[in-house]
């Protein structure tokens, strides 16, 4: 089998203990762009925030990478979007409501700003650490209400991980409504139904005419259940959470052992069948 598309999750996955591409890392993936391999970051992160690492690895090739969990694909050089769907304006008020009901934290993106219903610790390091709008908003479900935005992706912050009572109001309320992810102890998001990896993953592969036997997927958390399921050869690093270990096709080295890269070795840059 000759693989032609790689989708790689980046934190946890790609990136080592210091959020880093590490040199063997991405000389893989170089080698693996000269033998006609399309490279597609698959993420939760915002655009924003993904692009710096994809600039990093300098392929100058305009691919599309995955954000928000699935709900966009992007090209990484011109910013072209093939693929977006937010939320919809009533279920994102509706998910606002109840956590500002039950007191949480909860923010939202939109174009690619981040809202928050106040200062929290995730805000504080995005402000610091990338240049990304990070506006205070108060109440997040009057907030969108007024404004009438939808929202690409809604994260809901909770310190001790406890969302029990959050998770039991909206899958009693909305079933099947929307997709709830907790791809952190402390964080539980919210796309659009249609809007998970694997869904992003599969519309690619058709807008690219790849067939999923010609695909490896990488990743660690929850969110890259699905993308590992539908690719040919799905490939979980030895740190990924349990599900994904028993789901994946193969286990690879952890992400502070270039996992990654010994599988593009293996099985791109050696030829492996």
């Amino acid at each position: 089998m000759r693989y032609r598309l790689l989708a790689i999750d980046l934190d946890e996955t790609l990136l080592n203990a210091e959020s880093k591409i590490s040199p063997r890392n991405k000389q893989a993936i170089r080698e693996a762009v000269k033998r006609d391999v399309i490279i597609t970051i698959s993420t939760g992160r915002m655009y924003l925030t993904s692009i710096p690492y994809v600039k990093e690895l300098a392929l100058n090739t305009d691919w599309p990478m995955i954000n928000y969990q699935g709900a966009l694909i992007k090209t990484t050089e011109n910013g072209r979007v093939l693929y977006h769907r937010p939320l919809t304006h009533e279920l994102a008020v509706a998910i606002a409501a109840v956590a500002e009901e039950e007191g949480e934290e909860i923010c939202a993106y939109i174009d690619e700003r981040f809202y928050i219903n106040r200062e929290n610790r995730y805000s504080i390091y995005y402000r610091n650490k990338y240049d990304i709008p990070v506006e205070i908003v108060g109440r997040m479900d009057l907030f969108l209400e007024k404004e009438g935005r939808c929202p690409t992706k809604m994260t809901i912050f909770n310190w001790d991980g406890n969302f029990t009572e959050v998770k039991k109001v909206l899958k009693d309320g909305y079933p099947g409504k929307f997709t709830m992810l907790k791809p952190h102890p402390f964080f539980l998001e919210f796309t659009h139904r249609q809007a998970t990896k694997g869904q992003a993953l599969c519309r690619l592969a058709e807008e690219l005419d790849i067939r999923r036997e010609e695909i490896i997927s990488f990743g660690d958390s929850h969110n890259d259940l699905d993308m590992i399921q539908y690719a040919g050869l799905g490939v979980a690093v030895a740190n990924a959470c349990p599900e994904v270990l028993a789901a994946a096709d193969l286990v690879t080295a952890a992400n502070t052992e270039d996992g990654v890269a010994r599988v593009i070795e293996d099985y791109i840059s050696a030829g492996l069948l």
